[in-house]
């Protein structure tokens, strides 16, 4: 398969390998993989063969990085069950609402908390909640804007897994004011392991989507599984969307948004608010693996940041300001 991961050599500089049968190829130049990716094929593939004649480090012994550093990140809301049952945890009719379904939704993330597989994840403070979030990721190839759906899959330049971790107690309260998520979701985002191209996905493709077995295990059980062809909304249709009167950067991370049994919380959710399966702890390990992209891993270790505000107190307005 055409897999292109960046990984950090003995001397600390970061390389750009070649993923095959379970090694690193170093390419030389070690080219970002966007780079790579947007060279004529007959460069490209003569990379491929150089690699193949260089050293070859066991992937188990690699450090990876991170594919790409994206400036922007997209996470969206596709999968159509995960949002039916985190609506019923919530006040009102506990139905998917209307909006969900004329545009593929999406938040913005924190480019700046992208780590890669491997790394620990220091407990949030403040939280009793930790949760994880099962979900895969398009790689926006071109910067672009007002792209068309018949263009799209030319943007796209491959993919990876993505844990968008959350702290939900902390998400929650936000959400109450009217704003967020912001400090429940932006400490940590787990991408990787490597970058898939999209022709290697070609076999697994059903219309539009492709059907990609996802499940994520928590110290080695699995927690919950759900297929990528589930999405309501494409890849493609996704890259419309978050392009419409703006621009989408080369690089940019499109997210699924969280599968299907794909978090703690939905699970939660559907048990009418009861902990069935405990929140993350520290020394907990998070696996996730999707067909055909890999696995990616990261332990929970203790919290390391300080500090916190003091609350504000309540103020009394007069009745024009009530």
């Amino acid at each position: 398969m055409t897999q292109y991961a960046r990984f950090v050599g003995p001397n600390g500089i970061v390389h750009t390998g070649r993923v095959q049968h379970g090694r690193l190829q170093d390419i030389p130049g070690d080219p970002q993989i966007l780079d790579l990716l947007r060279m004529p094929p007959e460069r490209r593939r003569d990379l491929d063969v150089r690699a193949g004649r260089a050293q070859k480090l066991p992937i188990s012994d690699a450090r990876l990085a991170v594919p790409v550093e994206p400036r922007a990140m997209r996470d969206f809301l596709t999968f159509e069950a995960h949002i039916a049952g985190m609506k019923m945890s919530e006040p009102g009719s506990g139905q998917v609402p209307e909006q969900w379904y004329e545009a593929p939704a999406f938040l913005f993330m924190n480019p700046w908390s992208v780590v890669p597989s491997g790394a620990d994840i220091p407990m949030p403070p403040f939280t009793h909640r930790l949760d994880f979030e099962l979900e895969v990721a398009a790689i926006v190839k071109n910067t672009v804007r007002d792209v068309a759906i018949e263009e799209a899959s030319e943007h796209i330049a491959g993919y990876c897994i993505l844990n968008d971790w959350s702290a939900r107690d902390i998400q929650g309260n936000e959400m109450r004011i009217g704003l967020g998520p912001s400090k429940g979701k932006d400490f940590a985002n787990t991408l990787g392991p490597w970058l898939t191209t999209p022709d290697e996905l070609e076999p697994y493709r059903e219309g539009d989507r492709f059907a990609l077995e996802m499940s994520v295990s928590v110290n080695g059980e699995v927690v919950g599984t759900d297929n990528l062809r589930n999405m309501s909304w494409s890849f493609e249709e996704m890259l419309v969307h978050a392009s419409r009167d703006a621009w989408v950067g080369a690089g940019d991370i499109l997210a699924t948004g969280t599968a299907s049994q794909g978090a703690l919380s939905e699970r939660w959710a559907r048990a009418g608010g009861e902990l069935v399966i405990p929140p993350l702890q520290v020394g907990d390990v998070v696996t996730m693996t999707v067909q055909g992209l890999g696995t990616i891993e990261n332990r929970i270790v203790e919290t390391v940041s300080p500090g916190h505000l003091a609350p504000r107190a309540r103020r009394t307005y007069g009745p024009d300001r009530l």
